[in-house]
């Protein structure tokens, strides 16, 4: 599991419309290095060991699950974004952004690109002062003194002028007008991956489907057409009574619930792997079931081509999933497309993630739950 870290950042531009500058970075910071929790006022300060116009500076802190690389990664690709072009052989000069990491938790970095804490905090009015609004409390990890003490001690004599200007907060998207979001996808489309980020980045309840000691399942992937029935009934028996049970347990703490599956794939699956008399006695039993569940505010379908679901199951490396077939990845694939095209009680979005990494690429991630969070209020 990844923890999340408190690092602390400074802000400062003195090329173009200056506060625009700074709330882009912080826009882009929010959206793919974590939630900017913090912000100081915004200083008009002059420029620092070189002669240009005056910097508007501000500090931020952002809490982020990436690490120090990758979170300088963000920065160097943010600042470029806006407009910098950096020259190590130029040393001070004006820029339209400048962001630096301060501190990163209470970790030492000291890496051929990455120092941290940031060298030289405590000769810097224009970085302690900003600082001292957002975290007089912190203790340099190194120095041992508080951001307070620091500032009180500093002999740099600049003039750092508060403005009138200020930073806005970027809302964080909120699913607590929904009841139930369930995540669907083929095998090893990451659904349960997903599942697993948005419940502990918007207070969800986590619902995941449990089939991992079915006892059906390495059989039947090693013979298909003698296991399938069993398998389908066992699943069938199984989420119907686990899904009862953890919808209709209401969790105070929570503000919604999601799950990696939709009991409707019972029916999704069996098409594909049963004969035609099974599943017609298997549909009976299910319409009787599936009356009684409760159905998602949003049916999201995680798509992905054959290719990249088998590399995901290569990745995963669960023995029983070695010897799935292109073809079968493919038919599941379409039975879910027309199970949705054909069903009109679900509020279905399909959600292509066949160029998308969101564990990896914090954007990608963003993507998807804007992609939710826009699809719900719009039809709705």
């Amino acid at each position: 599991m990844n923890y999340l870290k408190r690092a602390y950042l400074s802000l400062g531009s003195n090329v173009g419309n200056k506060i625009e500058n700074l709330q882009n970075a912080v826009e882009n910071l929010q959206k793919n290095a974590g939630q900017v929790v913090l912000f100081s006022k915004v200083y008009q300060t002059p420029s620092w060991g070189f002669k240009s116009d005056d910097f508007l500076n501000a500090c931020i802190a952002v809490d982020t699950a990436l690490q120090p690389q990758e979170l300088l990664e963000v920065i160097l690709n943010t600042e470029e974004k806006l407009g910098r072009i950096r020259n190590v052989d130029e040393g001070y000069t004006a820029r339209s952004i400048d962001i630096d990491i301060l501190f990163y938790d209470n970790e030492l970095i000291n890496e051929p690109d990455l120092i941290v804490p940031h060298p030289h905090i405590e000769k810097r009015k224009f970085v302690l002062k900003p600082l001292n609004d957002i975290a007089f409390g912190y203790v340099h990890p190194a120095f041992k003194k508080t951001i307070s003490q620091l500032l009180s001690e500093c002999n740099d004599d600049s003039v750092i002028k508060p403005t009138s200007l200020s930073l806005k907060p970027i809302k964080k998207r909120s699913f607590s007008h929904l009841n139930f979001i369930a995540i669907e996808g083929n095998i090893g489309a990451g659904k349960t991956t997903l599942a697993n980020k948005i419940a502990r980045d918007f207070n969800g309840k986590l619902i995941l489907e449990r089939f991992a000691d079915n006892p059906f399942l390495p059989k039947f992937y090693a013979d298909m057409s003698r296991y399938a029935f069993p398998l389908e009934m066992s699943f069938l028996a199984d989420r119907y009574q686990q899904f009862m049970e953890d919808t209709s347990q209401l969790d105070l703490f929570k503000d919604f619930m999601v799950s990696d599956y939709e009991i409707f794939k019972s029916l999704v699956f069996a098409k594909i792997t049963l004969q035609e008399e099974e599943f017609k006695l298997y549909r009976k039993l299910f319409n009787l079931m599936y009356k009684e569940v409760r159905k998602p505010d949003v049916y999201v379908f995680l798509y992905q081509n054959t290719e990249r679901l088998l590399q995901n199951i290569k990745f995963r490396n669960r023995d029983y999933e070695q010897s799935i077939q292109p073809d079968y990845l493919e038919a599941i694939n379409q039975g879910y497309i027309d199970f949705i095209k054909s069903y009109s009680g679900l509020n279905s979005l399909i959600i292509d993630i066949s160029e998308l990494d969101f564990v990896k690429n914090q954007s990608d991630y963003y993507y998807i739950i804007d992609k939710i969070y826009n699809f719900y209020n719009n039809t709705n």
